[in-house]
């Protein structure tokens, strides 16, 4: 899944792809470099970010959202955005995924992601941009992130979003710790184990920096070194500012693994 900021404040890539044709090239470059879904955001959630209104929200991802489309037919893509209103129009842009930071926390969305036979993924995140690490003490993070996300994945099935539709992703870097971040990665097999893809996004995030000494733009050794919990589990998805080097990384990881065994 590459990642792709239509934002001027994202914390790695912000004021890099502020026009359409900016965004669109940048998804183009992660489609070549073997991407499998194309992530594009309108509203930063890095820690202390302020919120962005729907209509600007939808100003950023629709048109980048409609010409990738138009470009590439079969592309998966995925809108990265909280608000009913610009999940709506992005679907209706040619989105396949709607990825909510939120778990769904407006009412609604659920509803509209079901109608709209779209998939969506569910993060756990603890308060919102502007609090989320005030509190990042858990006295299990893994038991309670893993429970809130069952939690929400069984509200989304009873909304009518088909199992394999569900897609848990337990938020890493939002509200944890680095001990909490490092134990979530590690029990990824467990979350996969849920029966629901899973999606993980360690890219180039600020845990990684704290641990070693790394400035933003030099954490790609540590992004995929966090990758390595997802080497040899199926229906896992990558979430990465770099898919060319995460695909080789795991493409020989895998076969390594398959090797040894």
């Amino acid at each position: 899944m590459g990642i792709v900021n239509c934002t001027p404040d994202s914390f790695s890539d912000g004021g890099r792809f502020l026009t359409a044709g900016e965004a669109v090239g940048e998804c183009q470059r992660h489609l070549g470099a073997g991407a499998r879904i194309i992530d594009i955001g309108g509203e930063s959630t890095r820690p202390g970010a302020d919120p962005v209104d729907a209509d600007e929200e939808c100003r950023r991802v629709v048109p980048v959202i409609r010409e990738l489309r138009s470009h590439h037919p079969t592309a998966v893509i995925s809108v990265d955005t909280t608000k009913i209103g610009v999940a709506g129009q992005a679907l209706d842009a040619g989105a396949d995924i709607v990825n909510d930071v939120s778990a769904a926390a407006e009412n609604g969305m659920l509803e509209l992601v079901a109608d709209r036979g779209a998939a969506i993924v569910l993060m756990h995140r603890r308060g919102t941009p502007q609090t989320m690490q005030r509190d990042t003490h858990y006295d299990d993070a893994v038991a309670e992130v893993h429970c809130y996300l069952r939690e929400r994945a069984t509200a989304a099935i009873a909304a009518g979003i088909p199992s394999h539709r569900v897609w848990l992703d337990p938020g890493i870097g939002f509200g944890k710790d680095d001990d909490g971040n490092l134990a979530l990665l590690a029990a990824l097999p467990e979350l996969v184990s849920a029966g629901h893809p899973v999606v993980v996004g360690p890219s180039r995030k600020s845990f990684i920096g704290r641990l070693t000494g790394a400035p933003v733009d030099g954490r790609l050794g540590g992004t995929l070194a966090a990758l390595i919990p997802c080497i040899g589990l199926d229906h896992v998805a990558v979430r990465v500012h770099n898919p060319g080097p995460a695909v080789q990384f795991l493409a020989m990881a895998r076969l390594i693994s398959e090797s040894a065994a």
